[in-house]
């Protein structure tokens, strides 16, 4: 089996257990992908609130204009260090996506590792390097930004929160 691997982190202004919350909320899921995805919870997992360590959700998506179902486990989990969380059904052969925290002094490097490989022998091969690895890699990335957007929204820059005395950014 071939795996696709994309890595993309970014800089968020927080401190890292907000980030590493953020990051696990299922509620707050849907509103961090592209909206043309119609990104939803479904029953048979987790509806809202923070993922814990063995924990399912299901979200339903829109992904090249095919209606598809993903349910994933948290199999790894430090908080707020990293959780993992490994694909149980969905369309892809083997998924694992790591979410990896890291503080600084300027806030909290939020890093993802998404590990991926399709069905269908060769041709899931050629579709996984021609198609859907720039594909993840634009969607991991517009996550990130959205999610630094909402969570950065009450601290200034160095994650301290704002008290309205700070100077705007």
């Amino acid at each position: 089996m071939s795996i696709v691997r994309v890595k993309e982190e970014i800089l968020i202004h927080a401190p890292i257990e907000v980030c590493f919350d953020a990051a696990r909320d299922v509620g707050l899921h849907p509103q961090t992908v592209w909206p043309r995805t119609k990104q939803r919870t479904l029953p048979g997992g987790r509806l809202s609130g923070m993922m814990e360590k063995g924990e399912s959700v299901v979200f339903e998506a829109v992904h090249f204009g095919v209606r598809q179902r993903l349910t994933s486990v948290v199999e790894e989990y430090e908080r707020p260090y990293q959780f993992v969380d490994v694909m149980q059904r969905g369309a892809f052969r083997y998924m694992k996506h790591r979410h990896e925290f890291e503080g600084s002094e300027e806030g909290t490097i939020v890093r993802d590792i998404l590990e991926f490989a399709s069905p269908l022998g060769w041709i899931g091969k050629a579709f996984d390097r021609l198609v859907l690895e720039a594909y993840m890699r634009a969607f991991i990335r517009y996550r990130q930004r959205e999610l630094k957007r909402i969570i950065e929204q009450p601290y200034t820059p160095g994650g301290h929160m704002d008290n309205g005395t700070a100077s705007s950014r």
